[in-house]
């Protein structure tokens, strides 16, 4: 996806967990998203989790927070497991679970952790994947919500 392109809209799940399903109308125009997109078997995302834990508690009243499982392989599809890692790293934000990719290609995403910015009408405003730039990813989220950085 390009820097301001619309938010793709949300095919239907596999399932989701900690909410009943939403649509992209129920994240435009109310406040800014954070879609970060994890695996079960993703190291990196496990180790990263905490981090976007944190932005869901610290900006919770300004920011919606949307996980998506997206297989990696086969052994990826397990409902029990997902939930399982869901609940051992504490995600309790709504989680999209994308078992056929619908969209990971929405959003033409490869990469499993990355993060997508959307402002609060809808348009990209940042990517990033892999593990590393939370940092960058404070710094983004805070622009999106008008916070002045140090």
């Amino acid at each position: 996806m390009r820097l301001r392109t619309p938010m793709p809209e949300l095919p239907e799940a596999t399932t989701w967990y900690n909410s009943e399903p939403l649509t992209k109308e129920d994240l435009v125009g109310g406040k800014p998203t954070l879609i970060h997109f994890w695996s079960v078997s993703c190291g990196l995302c496990k180790e990263a989790m905490p981090n976007v834990n944190e932005f869901r508690d610290e900006y919770s009243e300004n920011l919606n927070v949307i996980a998506v499982h997206m297989p990696r392989s086969e052994k990826d599809l397990d409902l029990d497991q997902i939930q399982e890692v869901a609940k051992e790293h504490g995600i309790t934000q709504p989680i999209y679970v994308d078992n056929q990719h619908a969209l990971t290609d929405a959003f033409e995403n490869q990469y499993v952790p990355s993060y997508y910015v959307f402002d609060e009408e809808g348009k990209l405003r940042h990517f990033q994947a892999g593990g590393g730039g939370v940092k960058m990813l404070r710094k983004r989220v805070n622009r999106v919500l008008g916070i002045n950085q140090k």
